[in-house]
């Protein structure tokens, strides 16, 4: 199995004209993804190398039977672009848009809350969501993932940072671990998905025998996770906390990723999940090896 997005997901790409939206989605659909439809307003009719373009969403969900939306547009119209998915029935969307100010990202959230409780938002600033061999969302590279195998065992990972999911992704497939699926929740200040969002999902996934977390400093969404951690996951896990020496006051790469006040820094977050039990790498490569020795012990 796998979490959120499988085989039968069907994705349309808001902004598939456009030369991001192009390129991202057309590798999408290369790597298997059921991609049936595109939307760009005033360019109905059109198609992008045989996907078909509607003018809103609502009508290509009408017509496609879509269940999930890829939003690749500028900042000012992506808030727009997730609602009006959201409004048309879109159970799941991804969007990879940076710079959506904060405050536009926090109205949006709180509006799918109250009004779309059924849709789920991943992201804004994230590089997506892979199931490997089955559907690919956003701008992961689908040749460093290695789909899950039928016995296992298979990882679940979930990420702040972009890269180093990527990272995660190729450490497992050099070591030949399967991975079930791979979710970037993204580093902005308002994220549609959270980290316990992602572990309840792989806790319950029969297919995902231990999961790789990979957070950064700022916020409280690692301490929280360790919590939840605690309570709820008895799957095996490793993590890396990006930051370690990262001055305070000072944001590092993601709008989210600052500390101040004294929270939010690296050795809290790692001691948090240490006493959640979990293993936690000194670097990428390092949580990397420490999930091979968990998955070899899994055998």
């Amino acid at each position: 199995m796998s979490i959120f997005v499988n085989e039968n997901t069907k994705v349309i790409v808001q902004g598939l004209t456009g030369g991001q939206g192009k390129y991202h989605g057309l590798r999408n659909r290369d790597y298997g993804t059921n991609v049936v439809a595109g939307v760009t307003p005033g360019k109905a009719g059109q198609d992008v190398e045989g996907i078909p373009i509607f003018d809103t969403v609502a009508d290509a969900v009408a017509a496609t039977g879509a269940d999930a939306s890829f939003v690749a547009v500028p900042p000012k119209a992506a808030p727009a672009a997730i609602l009006e998915a959201a409004a048309a029935g879109v159970a799941f969307i991804v969007c990879i848009t940076e710079g959506i100010p904060a405050q536009d990202e926090a109205r949006v959230f709180n509006t799918l809350l109250a009004d779309y409780p059924n849709t789920r938002l991943l992201g804004p600033n994230c590089p997506g969501i892979i199931s490997p061999g089955k559907c690919n969302i956003g701008i992961t590279a689908g040749e460093i993932a290695l789909p899950p195998t039928a016995d296992g065992p298979n990882v679940g990972i979930v990420s702040r940072s972009g890269t180093l999911t990527y990272q995660a992704l190729y450490e497992l497939k050099q070591k030949g671990i399967g991975v079930s699926t791979c979710v970037g929740i993204g580093g902005d200040p308002v994220p549609g998905t959270n980290f316990i969002d992602c572990l309840s999902q792989f806790q319950a996934d029969p297919d995902t025998h231990a999961i790789i977390m990979i957070g950064e400093i700022g916020g409280s969404a690692e301490e929280e996770a360790a919590e939840y951690i605690k309570a709820n996951v008895t799957k095996p896990m490793s993590a890396y906390i990006a930051g370690v020496t990262a001055p305070a006051g000072k944001k590092m790469g993601h709008a989210g990723a600052i500390v101040s006040g004294g929270k939010g820094t690296a050795q809290g977050k790692m001691d948090a999940l240490a006493e959640a039990g979990v293993k936690i790498g000194l670097n990428p490569t390092e949580a990397g090896e420490l999930m091979a020795e968990i998955v070899a012990n899994l055998g």
